[in-house]
């Protein structure tokens, strides 16, 4: 009997804007190389999310996505899209849910668009699926999902992000920030890009360095609209932790979070990115709920107070006493961290 092999499959994903979510994607890719070992998996990425999908070993190349956040450009798109036709895909997963997502796919003339039901674009998708949320009520389980066949379940055990980092590019980063420090690394995460409700208060960060600051350096790690919280935190703790806030790129943040003894990180993409690194982590949640996007890591402690009004899922707290991160102390955080680090 001739030995049939399978035709290399050409996949196209446009992936989300978010790095958190960015990073779940990676279950996905995980799941259509099991199911079609020799696809090619090329990846339509905003900039700022690159740098994750070139330290997943799933994606063959990253196509750069010039639209910004939220701009419709349908004549880029159109651009963009004809140029795609060249490399003739054979299927187009597209994990956003808005209608200005699919239409890059629609324009490249991909045969077999597959997506959720969203923003009236029926006509963009041939491969539409109406999304059965209380079936699937995580974030990366609807991703993954998406690599089966129309009406076929998610399939078990699900595979979680894993992203790769050498030793090699971390002393690159070390060095070019000149770190080099003489007791383990403990790594605060303080920002949020969501709102102020999903971050934990900068007091209540600073008085957790001043008790963990004995035994670690601490490195404040986050974005450049992070870098005046971080500055906070760095007064409030009487130095007690150094503020890299704004200092990194996304893969020098990466290969940072990779040296750490552990991560306390605010309900965010990098909490996302320390999951995906299995490092040892407390992430803090308030306005949202671990019960869609948590930590996916054996080794992550959830840290969260319940109650009536939690999770509201808003960006700033609706009722203004902000209780659910408040009422959040420094000394339960502390309790947690001896937990991982048992």
């Amino acid at each position: 009997m001739p030995v049939i092999t399978e035709l290399p499959k050409r996949i196209l994903i446009v992936a989300p804007s978010w790095v958190g979510d960015a990073v779940m994607a990676q279950a996905l890719f995980k799941r259509l190389r099991e199911r079609h070992a020799n696809s090619v998996i090329d990846v339509l990425s905003p900039a700022w999310c690159g740098p994750l999908f070139s330290r997943m070993p799933e994606v063959d190349s990253i196509i750069p996505n010039p639209l910004r956040h939220g701009e419709l450009g349908i004549g880029l798109r159109y651009r963009l899209g004809a140029t795609l036709r060249d490399r003739h895909y054979d299927q187009a997963i597209v994990l956003p849910n808005s209608l200005k997502s699919a239409l890059i796919p629609f324009f490249a003339a991909i045969p077999l668009r597959t997506g959720y039901v969203g923003e009236m674009r029926r006509g963009l998708l041939n491969d539409a699926r109406i999304l059965q949320k209380s079936r699937y009520p995580l974030m990366v389980e609807r991703f993954a999902l998406l690599a089966e066949e129309r009406n076929d379940p998610l399939h078990h055990p699900l595979r979680h992000p894993s992203l790769s980092s050498s030793p090699a590019q971390q002393e690159a980063v070390m060095k070019k920030l000149g770190l080099a420090p003489e007791k383990p690394v403990a790594i605060f995460c303080p920002g949020a890009e969501y709102g102020p409700a999903k971050r934990w208060p900068s007091e209540y960060f600073a008085a957790l360095a001043k008790m963990l600051s004995g035994q670690y350096a601490i490195w404040l790690i986050g974005s450049k609209k992070d870098r005046d919280i971080g500055e906070e935190i760095r007064t409030l703790s009487d130095d007690a932790c150094l503020n890299l806030c704004g200092m990194t790129e996304l893969d020098d943040a990466i290969d940072l979070i990779s040296r750490a003894a552990f991560v306390v990180s605010n309900d965010s993409g990098l909490m996302h990115v320390a999951a995906a690194l299995g490092k040892p982590m407390v992430a803090i949640y308030g306005s949202s709920s671990p019960g869609f996007t948590p930590p996916l890591s054996e080794k992550a402690v959830m840290a969260k107070i319940e109650l009536p009004c939690s999770p509201c899922f808003e960006r700033v707290c609706p009722l203004g006493h902000f209780d659910c991160m408040m009422k959040l102390s420094p000394e339960a955080v502390h309790a947690s961290i001896r937990e991982i680090v048992r």
